[in-house]
């Protein structure tokens, strides 16, 4: 069965819907949204590190899993729509500077991971004004200055408005 997704308007940007499960909803990369009164753009994608391992056990591995140069230009024309200011950044994988490099595997040879994804985001972050910045792809729970990875936490998204006003 293949899923049919459809594109629809969301509380200021544009979602990835399925019509039998119309609560979910899947962000588009470089949409911006109004969430909990808080300008909030997603970035999504990252490098697997297990690639080789995937493809060599006839795993799935996505040849799209990071960002493409059109969504990078449609991040960057976005965040300057906006003067380069949002509130809330919600990207998968992390900043170059904000890579938690004690969590890297030591069985994975460094110089084959793919780390142009971070670069960008690395430049990205050096030129936006915002308030937060929340990661994933690192199984790890980690803050630091305006950023944090989350792995296993749960955290209410209006809660964090309260922290940095």
């Amino acid at each position: 069965m293949r899923i049919e997704y459809k594109l629809q308007e969301w509380n200021g940007g544009k979602v990835w819907v399925e019509e039998a499960y119309p609560n979910i909803l899947f962000a588009k990369d470089g949409e911006i949204y109004d969430i909990a009164g808080m300008k909030t753009i997603v970035i999504g994608g990252a490098y697997s590190v297990d690639k080789f391992y995937r493809l060599s056990k006839g795993y799935n591995w996505f040849e799209d899993e990071q960002p493409s140069d059109e969504i990078k230009a449609y991040v960057e024309k976005q965040l300057s729509n906006t003067d380069w200011n949002v509130d809330v950044v919600l990207s998968h994988t992390v900043p170059y500077d904000y890579r938690p490099v004690d969590l890297f595997l030591s069985m994975i040879d460094q110089s084959t991971v793919d780390e142009s994804t971070e670069l960008w985001l690395g430049e990205i972050e050096k030129k936006l004004d915002y308030k937060w910045w929340y990661a994933g792809h690192y199984h790890t729970s980690r803050v630091r200055d305006k950023f944090q990875i989350m792995f296993e936490d749960i955290e209410e998204f209006v809660h964090r408005k309260l922290d940095y006003q």
